[in-house]
């Protein structure tokens, strides 16, 4: 087969102990889904179906990176998640099966213009804009889920320049790791290199170039970026 042009290399992400490379499908993310998050952003903070939408996959910046400060942005926010990693394609998963499909966790960053976001809401159009830019996907190294022993009770935090802006527990998550599972694969066939943030504590806000920025969770590698300008 012979194209037009070079097709774009295939965005990855390391493994952790290992010199495989874990090839990114899609990214899936999943909007509020830390209750004081919702509260925070002005929502309702019950338990509703949850909603999902996407970044393209070469969003993805890994640790220790630089990340240049987006266009058409004054309000560039950070939003800390647990990222879970597909291995195991499939649709209509049941929630006592999501482990199978399950490749690692990391912990992640899905980073937001807020002023387009909060734009695209008010003229009720898609987050696109808000949500799927250059580089608004940081993401860790991959740990092998045999690896993590509590993924659904870990600890994860982020700092800007030293001092906490975001900190909770996967525990408090509205839906559970395998409910997101359940729900996402009865709207799409999940396939292996899907990954999905699963959602973000209250805490979240703006950053400036020159910040140094560190996600943090138990059992997972460290994600560090820097804003450039």
């Amino acid at each position: 087969m012979q194209f037009a042009f070079d097709p774009i290399p295939t965005p990855s992400l390391a493994i952790q102990g290992s010199d495989l490379r874990y090839p990114v499908r899609r990214i899936f993310c999943v909007g509020r889904n830390y209750a004081d998050h919702a509260l925070e952003m002005g929502g309702d903070p019950n338990r509703e179906p949850p909603f999902f939408f996407t970044k393209p996959a070469d969003a993805i910046l890994e640790s220790g990176s630089e990340m240049t400060y987006p266009k058409l942005t004054e309000k560039l926010h950070h939003e800390l998640e647990l990222v879970i990693a597909i291995g195991k394609g499939g649709d209509n998963i049941s929630k006592d099966k999501a482990r199978e499909h399950i490749f690692g966790y990391a912990i992640g960053i899905d980073m937001t213009r807020r002023d387009l976001q909060d734009e695209a809401k008010q003229t009720r159009r898609p987050w696109d804009s808000g949500k799927a830019f250059d580089q608004s996907a940081p993401c860790g190294p991959i740990t092998p889920a045999d690896q993590l022993a509590h993924p659904d009770d870990l600890q994860i935090s982020l700092t800007v320049n030293g001092d906490v802006r975001q900190s909770s527990s996967t525990n408090r998550l509205i839906w559970t790791i395998d409910e997101i599972i359940e729900h996402l694969s009865h709207s799409f066939t999940l396939a292996p290199g899907d990954l999905i943030y699963s959602g973000t504590p209250a805490g979240v806000g703006p950053l400036v170039p020159g910040d140094h920025v560190v996600a943090t969770a138990e059992g997972l590698e460290t994600l560090e970026i820097t804003i450039t300008g």
